[in-house]
């Protein structure tokens, strides 16, 4: 996977690229996971796919999943906001 960037398809075969917001892994899920974004989409929407060592994205389907990547994303933010105030 790309340091940076990412690609991905969508279901009319358009082929998007996005910019990496971060990666992660989760022990509780042996997991490791991408936060992404398109950069021309005005809405600012961030997506979020588990990946394997290959750099295959695969989709998230699990409830209790999500709320783990959102806690992670939100301390994200938190953090991202700290470092603007100092």
């Amino acid at each position: 996977m790309d340091e940076n960037k990412l690609y991905v398809t969508t279901s009319d075969g358009e082929e998007i690229e996005m910019t990496i917001l971060f990666t992660f892994d989760s022990e509780q899920y042996g997991k490791s996971y991408v936060l992404f974004f398109d950069e021309e989409d005005e809405t600012g929407e961030v997506f979020a796919m588990s990946y394997d060592d290959n750099g295959n994205l695969l989709a998230v389907d699990d409830e209790e999943e999500w709320n783990m990547i959102y806690e992670v994303f939100e301390g994200f933010q938190d953090g991202q906001e700290q470092e603007e105030q100092d």
